[in-house]
């Protein structure tokens, strides 16, 4: 090696030319989610946002995930843009749960070289989940370091802020006996519980069926994180909804009773909500028992929703209307000494 050569950070991996027509393609994308509060988004070294007015005691919430080795599909697939609407949907739903109105979004791209037309489908599915949340894109980071990622990949990270009032804020705590639990359907399998999917990918080879649910088979898995912000929100302002718990990794038997008091269980009806081809699919090759599917995947229900049994079958009613497909999956019951989630 000739040492007197000069070394451009190009020759060292990282292409400035091509981080900026990344830029370029990302901030048409951007200015669509943008959104009152906004005061100064991507561009800068730190976005500005501005608490809506509207809120007499705001609080902040946050949430930040990734979208997990749900990423391996879409690098052997080719399938990248919807992705950026599950690393949007994993942390907007979570925010959602304290009751929150999810304000802003920023993302964090990291590759090994940056391919712009495989960032630019990413960033795509970000903006898009953006605005179908209500929820503006006001910055991120796009980090080109050779020789962390392999050729062709890339990890996602995001985190979301967003904003309830101090009185309103859901914190489970007046949850008791007698409330219904309803189930909101997912979209699949969202972004939780791929590294058993793979698997059941790679056992089934050449005998995985072409089409599940309705749709080519790739398509079903990858299906994106169903976004319930704006329908939740809405039911939100019309009932006095308890409790809400969004359906990740743990399942249906991890994530509800992050949300009951201490001493409360919510017992779930088997077979109250349908199990679709994916999941039944997944389970027989998979072969496992139903304990492990409510707590591996989702299993169907993507977001919980407790409320008081007067009030539950017009809270329902009023989900349907904005397009949610909502079962009644179970009741709140004294724990006792049995399980936080019980389904028979």
């Amino acid at each position: 090696m000739n040492t007197n050569t000069p070394l451009s950070y190009k020759d060292a991996g990282v292409d400035i030319e091509a981080g900026d027509a990344l830029v370029d393609r990302i901030k048409p994308l951007a200015k669509k989610t943008m959104r009152e509060g906004v005061l100064a988004g991507i561009g800068g070294f730190g976005a500005l946002f501005e608490v809506p007015k509207r809120y007499q005691e705001p609080v902040l919430v946050s949430g930040t995930d990734g979208v997990g080795t749900k990423l391996k599909l879409a690098f052997e697939w080719n399938m990248h843009d919807t992705v950026g609407i599950d690393l949007v949907g994993m942390s907007v739903n979570d925010v959602l749960v304290q009751g929150a109105e999810p304000l802003f979004f920023l993302d964090y791209f990291a590759c090994g070289k940056l391919d712009v037309d495989t960032a630019a489908a990413v960033v795509g599915g970000i903006a898009q989940g953006c605005e179908m949340s209500g929820c503006a894109l006001i910055g991120g980071e796009t980090a080109e370091m050779p020789g962390m990622y392999p050729a062709g990949e890339y990890d996602l990270a995001g985190f979301c802020v967003g904003a309830v009032e101090k009185s309103k804020i859901l914190t489970g705590a007046n949850v008791q006996p007698g409330d219904v639990v309803l189930g909101l359907a997912s979209h699949g399998v969202h972004s939780n519980g791929f590294s058993l999917v793979r698997k059941c990918i790679e056992r089934a080879g050449a005998n995985a069926p072409a089409t599940l649910d309705g749709m080519p088979f790739k398509e079903a898995i990858m299906r994106p994180t169903r976004l319930y912000v704006k329908n939740v929100l809405a039911a939100l302002a019309q009932h006095p909804i308890k409790a809400l718990a969004h359906i990740t990794g743990g399942g249906l038997l991890e994530n509800i009773p992050r949300v009951l008091p201490e001493g409360m269980a919510a017992h779930l009806v088997k077979g109250s909500w349908p199990q679709t081809e994916l999941f039944a699919w997944l389970q027989a090759t998979a072969g496992i028992d139903d304990v492990e599917m409510n707590r591996t995947f989702n299993n169907g229900i993507g977001m919980v929703v407790v409320i008081d049994a007067q009030q539950a079958e017009a809270c329902a009613a009023t989900l349907r209307g904005f397009g949610e497909t909502v079962h009644t999956i179970g009741r709140i019951a004294p724990q006792g000494s049995g399980a936080a989630v019980v389904v028979a």
